[in-house]
């Protein structure tokens, strides 16, 4: 009789510092908390029903990530880069997503393709309604449909790693006027490139969809910044 399968051990539970930072990086990834937003220790301790000691430690545990940052006399805030590090990663984002693109009109099965029309399809819809918090969880699905279809797993690992220094930009941008259904469009572009195997054309795409969304970004931070935009 062959012996059972030995069973996984079961993985410890988060400590409340390790759940807290979690949430954090979440809402920084999904936008809900905007790019240099103020992480004050006490209102998160009562938001959590902590004490501030597992906060200051889940600051902590984020510092590394990129996604926060802490400011001299101002305490943590949500990473800003600054604008040459910013432009740098956007560059690189660029050329990661881009290669992503090619090797989909390339390889991608025809499984995968059909999910990316599935994908590009629920997003119009959520054009349509308006429904900005719903495209930016779908945008996010759609660039991972993508890491996946390049099946190159080293890739999609630094692709979803650059993509998440990313995230508050690119989701911050999504409330620009207009900027879902221009974003959407971009999106068309990508896929019809995919599904007709250009992958030279899809790349292209990518890379100009990265580019708006930069300057979408970069031109709603100088909007912020201006004295009249208060």
């Amino acid at each position: 009789m062959a012996a059972a399968p030995p069973h996984d051990p079961p993985k410890p539970r988060p400590t409340r510092a390790e759940a807290i930072a979690a949430q954090l990086a979440d809402d920084i990834v999904a936008g809900r908390l905007k790019p240099g937003a103020a992480l004050d220790e006490a209102s998160l301790a009562a938001q959590f029903s902590v004490s501030r000691t597992p906060v200051r430690e889940a600051l902590r545990q984020l510092a590394p990530t990129g996604l926060v940052q802490a400011v001299p006399r101002r305490g943590c805030l949500v990473a800003i880069p600054d604008a040459g590090q910013l432009a740098e990663m956007f560059v690189v984002m660029a050329e990661l997503e881009a290669m992503a693109a090619a090797h989909c009109a390339m390889g991608m099965a025809p499984a995968e393709r059909r999910g990316l029309e599935r994908q590009i399809a629920v997003m119009a819809g959520m054009v349509r309604d308006g429904d900005v918090a719903g495209y930016r969880a779908a945008n996010v699905a759609f660039h991972h449909l993508l890491y996946a279809g390049a099946h190159n797993r080293y890739l999609t690992e630094i692709a979803t790693a650059t993509r998440r220094r990313l995230a508050p930009f690119r989701a911050a941008q999504l409330e620009a006027p207009d900027r879902m259904r221009r974003s959407h469009e971009e999106h068309v572009a990508i896929v019809t490139a995919i599904q007709r195997g250009d992958a030279a054309g899809a790349a292209a795409a990518l890379r100009a969809h990265i580019g708006v969304t930069e300057r979408t970004w970069i031109a709603m931070a100088g909007a912020r910044q201006r004295p009249d935009a208060a």
